[in-house]
């Protein structure tokens, strides 16, 4: 990925977070450290097995994406595609990916 395309994947998923609940979005930026790999691999496994689960209550197909966001971060075929897929998403809905307050 290029230093141009990382930063616009960056700025997105700081967006995104923004729009979290104060608690989730700590724990997401916690998870998004470097030194949080130990972490995120774990939890990003985690989280894809439950949305396997969606037929049962609390887990749903929601776990899949955010599971394949943390992954993604420490492989970059899929880190190039879930920049991708997030570009996607934000020419289809822009005020998705603004920040909290119109910024």
């Amino acid at each position: 990925m290029s230093h141009g395309d990382e930063d616009a994947h960056r700025r997105r998923l700081r967006n995104l977070i923004a729009r979290l609940p104060a608690r989730f979005g700590a724990a997401a930026h916690w998870l998004l450290r470097p030194e949080s790999r130990w972490a995120r691999l774990p939890a990003g496994v985690l989280l894809m097995l439950g949305g396997l689960l969606a037929i049962l209550p609390v887990f749903g197909l929601w776990m899949l994406p955010l599971g394949l966001i943390l992954i993604a971060e420490d492989v970059p075929i899929l880190r190039r595609g879930v920049a991708r897929a997030l570009g996607w998403l934000e020419s289809r809905w822009p005020r998705l990916f603004k920040p909290p307050g119109g910024g």
